[in-house]
């Protein structure tokens, strides 16, 4: 599948967000950073896979879309539809996530974000996060 330039803008977004998950400074920030990657991920693959419709639809989690465009995607929709009441918990600034539920999500959102930049045919680009993560 050949990407289009909403899908690569937002697939390079997402690899931004997961730059800001490495480098934040708090268990709720490094969480809700890879999430938001993910999201964008998300919307890059429903910008090239699907079609606009002339009716105007009710408003829809991106987590219920993406499986009826991208049925390979389902599991990783139901992971990070489960996380997002805790994102948003993280983004309020509460402290609801551990260091290591923030450090598990930016891998898993990594290898979201690289899952659907294959699909899409775009190079993988090892983010720093996973740079970061690695280092032992």
């Amino acid at each position: 599948m050949t990407s289009s330039r909403p899908a690569d803008e937002l697939v390079a977004s997402a690899r931004r967000s997961l730059t800001e998950a490495s480098i934040a400074t708090t268990p709720a920030e490094r969480y809700a950073a890879p999430h938001l990657a993910a999201l964008r991920a998300a919307a890059a693959m429903l910008a090239a896979r699907s079609r606009p419709t002339a009716r105007r639809a009710r408003v829809r989690s991106v987590w219920t879309v993406l499986p009826q465009v991208a049925p390979e995607l389902a599991e990783w929709c139901d992971f990070f539809a489960a996380g997002a009441g805790k994102r948003a918990a993280a983004e309020a600034g509460l402290a609801c996530v551990s260091p290591r539920e923030a450090d598990d999500l930016v891998r898993e959102a990594d290898a979201f974000v690289a899952r659907v930049a294959q699909a899409l045919g775009l190079a993988h680009q090892p983010s720093m996060a996973d740079a970061l993560l690695h280092v032992g």
